[in-house]
């Protein structure tokens, strides 16, 4: 039922990205009086799942996945329609229009994409506000979570001021902020001190462990016990509180406590529906309790007097700026990452998946809100990749159609031939690269 779930929320966001991508194309074509010949979701090669012709437009679902189009009369594309391209121009062709209204046509499919997702940023803000964390609740520090943490120069209990010189004020900001920066300052046992960061951070992140490098404290609630385990006296979500009679707030003061105390039972209290109850504890001869800590949620996290969540509402009109700048921060930094991917020394490029790394981004149990989230994310990056200047792409169509534009001279249709089929290689090389990065990681289990 879970891959049916995953499958499902991944289909119908990249169906309505890739329909809203061509509406983006085929509006202003129409508007232009530009004839239309296709509207397909998905490709239709050899044969369509549905297609169905209305007016001069053939409307249709293919088989293959990968993507969708418009096929615009008189325009050197995918299709290589160059049967067509030998004819006389007509006056309902692409070629024929005026260089302003092509760049408009062009422009459409990313221009909808960023529409979209400034769109849905606004939605979620107005419906499901803001829940964040404040960076001076940390008042413990950090918990460095992997080794990745501690190889970056992070450790347990360090408070983060900045990162390349800007003030954090939200926690949640600091892992992302990470991974495109040189620097961090941070307060250590009441001393500022900066860290430096390697230049191929990234690398060493995807190398690492599959979880987040550094992270809250949290406490030590027990999750389930190992079948081993000696502390069967323990009951899931009890809460350690002391051990030794020595209060301990945190889970990485029960694991260190337990490392230091092999093969030893020890009196502790632990917080089982709202009362402290005695315990004995047990740690076995390798420092360890035979538990698997669970994660504590934000309600608990509050009523145990840790941290205190910001819950922030907004109206409709308040909620217009607060998507904007939701929108425009995840753009900025999906450029970082794209600069990234393309300096070599980062090791980025090791990151980069194909459609079964969008798969698995989306979750096994279905949520609007992460849906909405993933899918205005996925739309600022479809938008940014269509407008890299690579021919094929809708942005080596806008470079072509700007020098056409700025010197008066219009490339010819050999050249635009050439310059397709130049793209479409370099496109299927970035494919292959891309989901031959996904079967790598499936193999060797990063």
């Amino acid at each position: 039922m879970e891959i049916v779930i995953k499958l499902s929320q991944f289909l119908l966001s990249l169906s309505l990205l890739i329909i809203l991508h061509e509406l983006g194309h085929f509006i202003p074509s129409k508007i232009f009086k530009t004839r239309v010949e296709k509207f397909y979701l998905f490709f239709d090669i050899k044969y369509s799942l549905f297609k169905k012709k209305i007016g001069e437009t053939e409307y249709g679902i293919g088989w293959l996945p990968l993507g969708g189009y418009v096929k615009i009369s008189g325009m050197i594309d995918e299709s290589m329609d160059k049967d067509q391209m030998a004819l006389p121009p007509q006056p309902w062709e692409f070629r024929s229009k005026p260089a302003w209204q092509r760049l408009i046509i062009m422009l459409g499919g990313v221009m909808v994409n960023f529409i979209l997702a400034f769109v849905i940023y606004i939605g979620m803000a107005y419906a499901y506000g803001d829940i964040y964390l404040n960076n001076s609740e940390l008042k413990d520090g950090i918990a460095v979570t992997s080794s990745v943490g501690e190889e970056l120069g992070f450790k347990t209990g360090d408070k983060i001021i900045a990162i390349d010189g800007e003030k954090i004020v939200h926690f949640d900001e600091i892992p992302m902020k990470v991974l495109f920066s040189k620097s961090a300052l941070i307060n250590r046992n009441g001393v500022e001190q900066t860290i430096h960061f390697p230049v191929d951070l990234i690398d060493k992140v995807l190398k690492g462990e599959k979880r987040a490098f550094i992270g809250i404290r949290e406490p030590f609630m027990v999750g389930k016990l190992s079948d081993s385990s000696a502390n069967k006296s323990l009951q899931p979500k009890d809460v350690i509180k002391s051990i030794n009679g020595l209060p301990v707030k945190y889970a990485d003061q029960v694991i260190a406590f337990a490392k230091m105390n092999k093969n030893k039972t020890v009196d502790a209290i632990v917080l089982r529906d709202e009362k402290e109850v005695p315990v004995k504890i047990t740690v076995n001869t390798e420092g360890k309790l035979g538990i698997y800590a669970a994660s504590v949620g934000v309600k608990s996290l509050e009523k145990l007097g840790l941290y205190k969540f910001s819950t922030q509402e907004y109206s409709f009109f308040e909620a217009i700026p607060v998507g904007i700048e939701k929108g425009k921060n995840q753009l900025l930094g999906y450029g970082k990452q794209l600069k990234a991917i393309f300096n070599p020394d980062t090791g980025a490029y090791k990151g980069v998946g194909g459609f079964k790394a969008i798969f698995d981004i989306f979750p096994s149990t279905w949520s609007w809100e992460v849906f909405w989230n993933i899918t205005a994310l996925l739309s600022i990056m479809l938008g940014v990749m269509n407008l890299l200047p690579i021919p094929a792409l809708d942005g080596g169509h806008v470079i072509f159609l700007l020098y056409e534009m700025v010197s008066g001279k219009k490339p010819s249709d050999k050249f635009l031939e050439h310059a397709q089929m130049v793209g479409f290689f370099l496109l299927i090389t970035l494919l292959l690269f891309a989901n031959g990065n996904d079967i790598y990681k499936a193999i060797v289990g990063k």
